[in-house]
């Protein structure tokens, strides 16, 4: 989860791209920052503790011109957020520095072994074990002559080091003796290398790299890659030089600005219709009409991908998870095919009794995420003999990313970079990516009639201009209305049928950016437990859509009302019934019920964000959290 990047080349200016590659990786982890820049064959390094901004103070005195260096902004797993925590560590000479992302299973053993060999450790990281293992094998491959059968010594070094740590981690190394290499290598964490005009980057995700440039080439788990100002050479772990060409990426600077938002979790918000808008242009057939013999919706996948096909089983995390839910509601109920919801972190080491003809659908909006990638692999490998291969399908907004490269089939949700820690438009992107599955499974199972499916769709079409006018008429509105619960400190959200999965949504993004209690319920449960929860100081959020379940959802939300608790609806425009149950209305457009989360969503990722920011805290940034959770 912690953000590394590195730079070589002829630019005396390693600590300002550093700096500036952090700036972009700041999402994946604030609790400490780094760089070590490489001069005059002397290593430099310079620490801070808290945020990005106190390492910068600390650089803007440090004479210290550079062109070779590698940084770190930490999320805390070994170790107390503190600067002698901080990355990067060095080996005892502090002559060898090296960042890491990720997690060392064995560092334990490792520390003992290294201690007994001389070596003094100084933090209470699982890292600084990879500096001093580098550095001890260091003059035994030296004095051996092993250089003769590899690049450098320095490779080497890392590589044996490497194959002696369990875990997940990608790590960028460099040393004062080898002032003209960076090495870097990857085991079960991402890693992605640029490749400018005479210099090179390394960095855990591609914004750091976009300014500088856009060709990339992911590593590869087990790959280990040595960075020279005059190119860059790839190995396994074994020692055999890959073949490798990059990539271009699609992207430009702007996309991870914030372009006048206060936030960047405000703009991403404000950017949903515009994500649905070019999500469903890029699936949906526009000609179509009932009658037609071809699918009104193209998702790339094989012909065959959904022969015999008898369940679907969702593997995610956090809000994925929650987008699963309702994937697996859609799934059941347009498309017929029993679909059940799994936490990637459980499925792991419970997973479901193997049943043929399943599909196993990873959701994950880095396409990084450790338990959901390791979830996955594990499905692939295991099938019963005979049986055929099972059938795996991605979806995510990062297209490039390790998950394209573990499952055959991938929906790429174009939602394009998120940068705000809580997810919001790729939230949105992911629900769509699930409705666009589920109707083209019920054209092909023909679980809809031809005209239902028209009219779905058609609905689908309508929805960028109805989140418009949910962001137009609703924001002012609902940043006043935060201003009642900046002290609040607890929250109930209820839901039913497709929306419960959108009441946990709302739940969670007030926890997680306004560190308020929120909880999720499905809206007939409140009476079996919860209800003792409410009194006039817990307000609670009903999500009521007419629809199956509409009436009942304000049957429940008045047994709330008669406990003293504050009523806040999210329900359409004009809904007199809904307008005498609720204290304050979010209204939303009128819409058909299976099409409402994807509107319903919207206001309580408003009502999160403005009580967050009148609380005066940091929603981009929120304690505790990062971006991508690639560890375990």
């Amino acid at each position: 989860m912690c953000g590394i990047v590195g730079y070589i080349g002829t630019q005396p200016a390693a600590s300002e791209i550093l700096l500036a590659g952090l700036q972009k990786l700041e999402y994946r982890g604030y609790d400490s920052a780094g760089i070590a820049t490489i001069s005059e064959g002397e290593l430099h390094c310079i620490r801070a503790k808290g945020k990005l901004h106190n390492l910068q103070e600390k650089v803007a005195s440090w004479n210290r011109p550079a062109s070779l260096g590698i940084g770190h902004t930490r999320w805390a797993t070994h170790g107390k957020p503190e600067e002698y925590n901080a990355h990067p560590h060095r080996d005892t000479s502090e002559r060898l520095a090296v960042v890491q992302n990720g997690i060392i299973e064995n560092y334990r053993e490792l520390r003992e072994q290294l201690r007994h060999h001389g070596h003094t450790f100084r933090s209470d990281t699982d890292t600084e074990v990879i500096p001093h293992l580098i550095a001890d094998g260091l003059p035994r491959i030296q004095a051996e002559g092993l250089q003769a059968h590899h690049p450098s010594p320095l490779l080497e070094a890392v590589r044996q080091a490497v194959c002696q740590l369990q875990g997940a981690f990608a790590i960028a190394v460099i040393s004062a003796d080898f002032p003209d290499e960076l090495i870097v290598a990857r085991q079960q964490a991402p890693l992605v290398l640029g490749f400018g005009q005479g210099e090179f980057f390394c960095a855990s995700d591609t914004p750091a790299l976009i300014p500088y440039t856009r060709a990339i080439l992911p590593l590869d788990n087990g790959e280990i890659a040595r960075l020279t100002p005059t190119g860059v050479e790839v190995f396994s772990f074994e020692g055999n030089r890959v073949r490798k060409t990059p990539r271009t990426l699609n992207w430009n600077p702007v996309m991870v600005e914030k372009q006048g938002f206060k936030h960047f979790m405000l703009k991403e918000i404000y950017e949903q219709p515009g994500v649905v808008r070019t999500c469903l242009e890029q699936y949906l057939n526009g000609d179509w009409q009932p009658g037609m013999a071809d699918s009104p919706i193209h998702l790339g996948l094989p012909t065959d991908f959904y022969n015999n096909l008898e369940q679907v089983q969702i593997v995610a995390c956090g809000t994925s998870w929650h987008a699963g839910l309702v994937g697996k509601y859609l799934l059941e109920q347009v498309a017929g095919l029993p679909t059940t919801v799994n936490y990637a972190s459980e499925f792991r080491y419970a997973p479901t009794p193997l049943r043929p003809n399943t599909l196993t659908i990873g959701v994950t909006q880095s396409g990084e995420t450790a338990d959901t990638l390791a979830a996955l692999e594990m499905e692939g490998t295991r099938h019963s003999e005979g049986a055929p291969p099972p059938r795996l399908l991605g979806i995510t907004n990062r297209p490039e990313s390790s998950l394209s490269r573990l499952v055959p089939q991938i929906i790429d949700t174009h939602a394009g970079i998120e940068i705000g820690v809580a997810a919001t438009k790729t939230f949105v992107a992911q629900l769509v990516a699930f409705y666009l599955l589920a109707l083209d499974l019920a054209y092909t199972r023909q679980t809809l009639t031809p005209e239902q499916l028209h009219t779905l769709i058609e609905g689908l079409r309508q929805l960028p201009a109805e989140l418009e006018l949910i962001l137009e008429s609703q924001e002012r509105y609902v940043e006043t209305l935060a201003h009642d619960f900046v002290d609040t400190q607890d929250f109930i959200f209820l839901g039913r049928g497709i929306n419960f999965p959108i009441a946990l949504e709302g739940a969670l993004k007030l926890k997680e950016i306004s560190y308020i209690h929120a909880e999720g319920y499905p809206a007939g449960e409140m009476k079996h437990g919860p209800i003792a929860l409410l009194d006039a100081k817990v307000p609670v959020v009903a999500i009521a859509m007419p629809g199956t379940v509409f009436e009942k959802v304000l049957s429940n939300a008045q047994e709330a009302k008669a406990r003293d608790a504050l009523l806040i609806g999210v329900t359409p425009m004009d809904e007199q019934e809904a307008a005498e149950t609720f204290d304050a209305l979010l209204p939303v457009p009128h819409v058909d019920e299976l099409l409402s989360p994807l509107l319903t969503v919207v206001p309580l990722q408003l009502l999160a964000y403005h009580i967050a920011a009148h609380r005066g805290l940091d929603v981009d940034q929120p304690r505790n959290l990062a971006k991508s959770v690639t560890v375990e």
